[in-house]
């Protein structure tokens, strides 16, 4: 058989990998967006909820916070804007997710096989992984910024219109086309930073976490490479990447939802930094990890349902 029969032979994933590797993580990355997506919308509500800076600038003077705590928070969104209202910037989301997912596995795996190597034992280290996460999660959130920028504005909208306040935006498409019309191509990745920074160390908790129990489960336990030990090291990878990113998380939100100058600048926070210390100073440390027990929640299902 000749070089090129031999090819012909092979299936898509042997003969394109890294393409193949791509299109089937932005799918899985999409189903699990949409069964968890409610919970991001209403983690994304709280983080934003009593933002000391938005008092200090006089702009919520009088406001009373609408809701407290996940439950009030998910139920005020249902009775006051509607059901359909818990999956709210799910589409740019879903945009976010088939480049940020489908680059980082490639990426990761990329790192992992050519890059850094495995060990002759075939195993990985411990700290090549934890390289290896945090480069990968990087490099994807970095060229999915925008959308999640998009994504962000658009959960806020519905705070907005019970507020009395104008809606930004009619729909993703428009919202990309205003963000480039008002503040250029920079204008889109605004955030990126802490998004970037936020993704380094949630792609180091989730896949370093994840690959590492799995494997230890397998070789340590009478456990077989199936859900059950699936849903352990999903719960262990989330719980880790949500301890490590949910602070990173709250500084991106509260970015990438501030209101902008005509210049594209932000109007409540210099920097990441900058936010972070507004934020610990006039709310307390404990407000970096508003909306935890709901990243920890929809991370071990994302997961779960990502992985299997």
């Amino acid at each position: 058989m000749s070089p090129a029969e031999e090819e012909k032979s092979l299936s898509l994933p042997e003969r394109w990998p890294r393409a193949s590797k791509f299109a089937l993580s932005a799918c899985a990355a999409a189903v699990a967006e949409l069964v968890t997506f409610p919970l991001d919308l209403t983690k994304t509500r709280l983080q934003v909820q009593g933002e000391a800076a938005i008092h200090r600038n006089g702009a919520a003077a009088g406001q009373a916070v609408p809701y407290r705590g996940m439950v009030r928070t998910a139920a005020g969104i249902v009775e006051e804007e509607g059901l359909r209202k818990l999956w709210q910037g799910a589409t740019p989301a879903v945009y976010r997710h088939i480049v940020y997912s489908g680059v980082r596995m490639v990426a990761y795996e990329h790192l992992r096989d050519s890059v850094l190597g495995r060990d002759e034992d075939e195993s990985f280290p411990f700290w090549k992984a934890v390289v290896g996460g945090m480069s990968a999660g990087a490099i994807g959130q970095f060229f999915a910024s925008p959308t999640d920028l998009v994504k962000v504005q658009m959960q806020m909208e519905g705070k907005r219109k019970l507020e009395g306040k104008p809606l930004r935006f009619r729909g993703v498409h428009h919202a990309f086309m205003k963000i480039l019309a008002e503040g250029g191509i920079r204008g889109l990745w605004a955030g990126w930073v802490p998004n970037v920074q936020r993704a380094a160390l949630v792609n180091m908790g989730d896949l370093t976490t994840y690959d590492s129990v799995k494997h230890f489960l397998l070789l340590n336990t009478p456990l077989a490479d199936n859900s059950m030990t699936h849903s352990i090291a999903s719960c262990c990878s989330g719980l880790v990447a949500a301890v490590l990113g949910t602070p990173a998380d709250v500084v991106k939100t509260r970015i990438m939802n501030q209101p902008r100058d005509k210049q594209g600048r932000g109007l409540l926070y210099k920097s990441s930094m900058d936010c972070l210390i507004q934020t610990v100073q006039g709310e307390g440390f404990m407000s970096l990890y508003k909306g935890f027990i709901q990243t920890w929640m929809r991370m071990a299902p994302w997961s779960l349902v990502f992985w299997l």
